[in-house]
């Protein structure tokens, strides 16, 4: 079988695509108030702001996710989760007998895109998948994230186009604050993988040594998916930033929902462990996104 082309490829080509379908100028953007024309002017990012902006941000979206308002929202996170951890093992059995009677390799098979050795572990930057399976698992590695990022700073920066920039900034940003919260999620609540699963739907244990954790990742890394909120989180930045380009978000999502689907496959998740990582991203990608800078003149 060829080999299909690298996820982290298409992700770095994706700004691209976006600003191929956009007529020059397109951070300026006209709009209506009181029939009046303006335009949106699209301020320059401050240097380090996916850094800076973190604590505040991580503050506002979960003190805004527990308003009242939100209460329904997280109802239904939590109803979800426990009827799909009810069906967990029921789900994963038939996900990956029907994709082994397809022939959908259940295992992740690569080619590294660039090899670093960091802190005397082998690192991969980017990776060549060698099957439909991986391609799909690949598009939640935090990677995919970066480079959809280095893309839009690379064409803000010829372009000289602020929202471009904004979009780079926030799509590092939730990477950040994603990967560090779900982790720590992930410790709190010490889920097995179904790759690793010593009883049905896996066994919890909350809090386990910081060692162990770090050391037997399969045994406590599966609760919620910071693959999928990575991944959610990113698609939603991009398409709120650029509302006028209707394909990102149903695209973004279904390609979102096959690499769950190949994350239940390989044995890395449980379908229970998605509702809170799609809330995750969507929440913070929607919350961050909401903030871009821009003025409105005449």
């Amino acid at each position: 079988m060829c080999k299909i082309i690298s996820c982290s490829l298409f992700c770095f080509i994706l700004p691209f695509i976006v600003f191929a379908q956009q007529p020059a100028g397109d951070s300026i953007k006209p709009v209506f108030a009181n029939n009046t024309a303006l335009s949106i002017v699209y301020e320059k990012p401050k240097p380090f702001s996916f850094i800076t902006n973190i604590p505040k941000d991580v503050a506002g979206f979960t003190k805004q996710s527990f308003q009242r308002k939100n209460f329904s929202n997280l109802a239904l996170i939590a109803g979800s989760t426990a009827l799909l951890f009810l069906a967990d093992q029921t789900i994963t059995n038939s996900i990956q007998d029907g994709a082994e009677d397809h022939r959908i390799a259940a295992r992740e098979s690569f080619s590294p895109f660039i090899r670093l050795k960091i802190g005397g572990k082998n690192t991969n930057i980017g990776k060549i998948p060698k099957n439909v399976n991986t391609a799909f698992y690949d598009f939640g590695q935090g990677s995919s994230a970066m480079f959809m990022a280095a893309g839009f700073f690379l064409m803000g920066k010829i372009n000289h186009d602020n929202r471009a920039l904004q979009t780079a900034s926030q799509l590092t940003e939730a990477f950040i604050a994603l990967g560090a919260g779900t982790q720590l999620m992930k410790y709190a609540t010490g889920r097995e993988n179904p790759s690793d699963a010593t009883v049905s739907r896996g066994r919890w244990r909350p809090f386990p040594s910081w060692s162990n954790f770090q050391n037997n990742k399969t045994k406590y890394d599966a609760f919620p998916s910071g693959h999928l909120a990575t991944f959610v989180s990113a698609v939603t930045i991009i398409s709120n930033n650029y509302p006028e380009e209707k394909w990102i978000a149903p695209i973004g999502y279904s390609v979102a929902g096959l690499c769950a689907l190949s994350m239940v496959n390989n044995g890395v998740h449980w379908a229970s462990d998605f509702p809170l990582g799609f809330a995750l991203g969507y929440g913070f990608g929607k919350f961050i996104s909401r903030k871009s800078h821009f003025t409105l003149v005449p």
